[in-house]
């Protein structure tokens, strides 16, 4: 693993812990957002979700589909992952370390891929985008859920980099909800969901490969 990616990873492993036992802020958004992703699960698929962290929405969603491949650069968060799936009796998800630049995979290998809350945590998230449209199958969807960094408070964006410099806050991509419509556009995805929860600086978007 690049020293890049073992930095991140190493972030992400002393925040484990403390992530996994976080509330969720908004329980009716994100109950919303699991249910539009259900709308477009089918039995038979095999899902990839890429920056899983600590597992919850794949094992949430595992139940309706045929089996999930979940990946995240953190061992710990993979750890705390794989001791829900089995605590819920889940067994078709198969957990494994990996960036999603370095995972390889055949094109068309997926009917689904989840990336959520990590766009804005890949050094390029454009380039990722395009390699969700490769693996995924034609008439596949891509669902996304992005911080967009440059439409937070003005005061919590000053303070980024100060809590990235104290080791606080992990390296982010800022950018705003058009550009990331538009890299997903550009990628070849038709968007059919595009919300923005209570105009906050959180998009969540299906997109389908046509």
């Amino acid at each position: 693993m690049p020293a890049a990616a073992q930095s991140k990873a190493r972030f992400w492993d002393r925040t484990a812990e403390k992530y996994a036992r976080q509330p969720i802020a908004d329980t009716e958004s994100h109950e919303r957002k699991l249910d539009l992703t259900r709308e477009r699960l089918r039995a038979d698929m095999h899902v990839l979700e890429f920056g899983c962290g600590t597992g919850s929405t794949a094992i949430r969603h595992a139940p309706y589909v045929t089996d999930i491949l979940a990946t995240d650069i953190s061992p710990k968060m993979l750890e705390i992952a794989r001791r829900r799936a089995e605590e819920a009796g889940v067994e078709n998800i198969c957990f494994e370390r990996i960036g999603f630049e370095a995972l390889q995979r055949l094109d068309a290998s997926f009917d689904a891929v989840l990336g959520l809350s990590i766009l804005h945590l890949i050094d390029d998230p454009a380039a990722a985008v395009r390699k969700v449209h490769r693996l995924l199958r034609p008439g596949g969807v891509f669902v996304s859920n992005t911080a967009c960094i440059a439409q937070m408070n003005p005061l919590i964006r000053l303070a980024i980099p100060v809590m990235r410099l104290i080791g606080k806050a992990p390296d982010l991509t800022v950018f705003r909800q058009e550009r990331l419509v538009g890299m997903v556009e550009a990628a070849g995805f038709r968007i059919t969901e595009n919300w923005r929860p209570d105009d906050g600086a959180t998009v969540f978007l299906i997109a389908e490969k046509s």
